[in-house]
């Protein structure tokens, strides 16, 4: 996989597409990889192998060196590669010679400057293009409706075989085999077409010269200049005319606006104090506040020659209990898994929880909703 990475990237773009100025002061900020990113890149690099395996192709097996590497990991690029290898089937039955590209580099430099983004399944066939991305995270759901970049790579795929194949649609699919989430939105190609013409366009443009108005919202989630962003500052601290009185003492109107924010509010001053505590540790001293060691568990120095002696003294120093779902999942593997334990598994009702209307998750029934029935 191509290790250069864009300023205008597809990845960033839906940051970049809402806060144009964001671009540039974060192409000045250090790179500082996670490690679910490395995760992720081991991962993708499983199934591209996987993939490019079951489309006949001789690749060498990466598993050896990928340092992540465990079953849940080898489940999921199992199905990944099904996925995919089923996709391309559906392609060849509607057209007699698709292309297959895996981790293809794309270029969507008409639209973006310099922009360019890997993706990791493209099937170019006669009608319809169908881009899939595979998405290992299970922090947050991902979804293809309308994603910027999955358009990107669209984009760049149209520019390659546009003339060649008569597409008239593109398909796009995310593929999150740990949140059991796939999502796949169909756009034509004319109303992607002028998407990158009358919004992606544009926006890059002003991203570019670093030009544009800064947007708070959602998309700051990784940004790497977050914490100090003033427009985030100012788009949070709009709560404080609340005065946090009790909810009592608020109207429903006020009580909607709070609820609206609330999860972005508690992020940003997650971020702040992330930030000040950084900057403290590399010495610098903040009027009022100053850098304390945390409080901490005591731990065995040897837990092997603790339990040892434990034994050694006639006692049992294990516990003993069932492992959890995800660890057993871990142990077994996801088919021997549903085939031993699948009909000993069930899934309580979740906790209420409030989220916008837009949330796909069907709606509770409360019990004031069951009187309304009933009567």
């Amino acid at each position: 996989m191509p290790d250069k990475h864009a300023v205008l990237s597809a990845s960033s773009s839906h940051r970049w597409i809402a806060c144009p100025p964001s671009a540039l002061l974060c192409a000045k900020e250090k790179d500082v990889s996670s490690e679910f990113a490395m995760q992720g890149m081991d991962a993708h690099s499983l199934c591209e192998f996987k993939v490019k395996k079951l489309l006949g192709q001789a690749v060498k097996d990466p598993t050896e060196s990928l340092t992540y590497f465990d079953e849940e990991m080898a489940d999921c690029s199992d199905m990944y590669a099904q996925y995919v290898l089923e996709q391309v089937e559906a392609s060849r039955k509607k057209c007699r010679d698709p292309i297959v590209l895996i981790e293809q580099c794309l270029d969507f430099s008409k639209w973006v400057p310099e922009g360019f983004g890997t993706g990791d399944c493209v099937i170019v066939a006669d009608e319809m293009l169908t881009i899939i991305d595979m998405k290992y995270g299970v922090g947050i759901l991902v979804s293809a409706e309308k994603n910027p970049q999955m358009m990107c790579y669209a984009l760049g795929a149209l520019a390659l075989f546009d003339g060649i194949y008569d597409i008239t649609e593109v398909a796009m699919t995310i593929f999150q085999p740990r949140r059991d989430n796939i999502s796949t939105y169909t756009i034509s190609k004319e109303e992607l077409l002028k998407w990158a013409d009358e919004v992606f366009s544009p926006a890059a443009q002003l991203a570019a010269n670093g030009e544009g108005e800064f947007k708070a919202g959602s998309h700051c989630q990784f940004c790497k200049v977050k914490a100090t962003c003033r427009k985030r500052a100012e788009y949070n601290l709009e709560l404080a005319r609340y005065d946090f009185e009790m909810p009592a003492n608020l109207e429903d109107e006020e009580i909607e606006v709070i609820l609206s924010k609330a999860d972005e509010l508690v992020s940003w001053v997650g971020d702040i104090k992330e930030y000040a505590l950084q900057q403290a540790v590399s010495g610098k001293e903040w009027t009022g506040w100053k850098l304390v060691e945390g409080r901490s568990n005591r731990r065995y120095v040897n837990e092997t020659a603790a339990a040892d002696k434990v034994q050694s003294a006639g006692y049992d120093p294990y516990e003993h209990k069932v492992l959890g779902i995800t660890a057993m999942t871990k142990l077994l593997g996801k088919t021997k898994f549903e085939e031993l334990l699948g009909g000993l598994i069930e899934k309580p009702q979740g906790k209420p929880t409030l989220v916008p209307v837009s949330d796909k998750c069907p709606a509770m029934n409360t019990a004031a909703n069951d009187f309304k029935e009933d009567n």
